[in-house]
């Protein structure tokens, strides 16, 4: 299982909480803005365009590498761990970056 679909099983789920969680929307939102910027996956439209799977897959990996060093556990609630990964679960979401999402097309 690559890591965007391992990240997007695990965190993906995590959408549900945002119909009564607003502080949690809005953070993954900014680091949702955060990663595009980053990710340069921004532009001049109102749509921004989808990551670069690769790129969004190497910054997974790093991140995911980073809290492993700082032996990071799920806490209960929602850290910047949580709503970075939520981001990036939702990036994966949004653009059908999975080769099972995009079936469909």
């Amino acid at each position: 299982m690559s890591p965007l679909a391992k990240i997007s099983s695990v965190y993906g789920p995590r959408f549900a909480e945002f119909a009564f969680e607003p502080a949690f929307v809005a953070e993954v939102d900014q680091h949702v803005a955060e990663l595009r910027e980053r990710l340069s996956a921004g532009g001049p439209g109102l749509t921004p365009p989808a990551p670069d799977h690769a790129d969004l897959t190497d910054y997974a990996l790093g991140f995911l590498d980073a809290l492993a060093e700082l032996d990071w556990r799920e806490p209960v609630g929602h850290d910047y761990a949580v709503c970075r990964l939520t981001a990036i679960s939702w990036l994966v979401h949004r653009h059908g970056l999975l080769p099972e999402q995009r079936q469909g097309d």
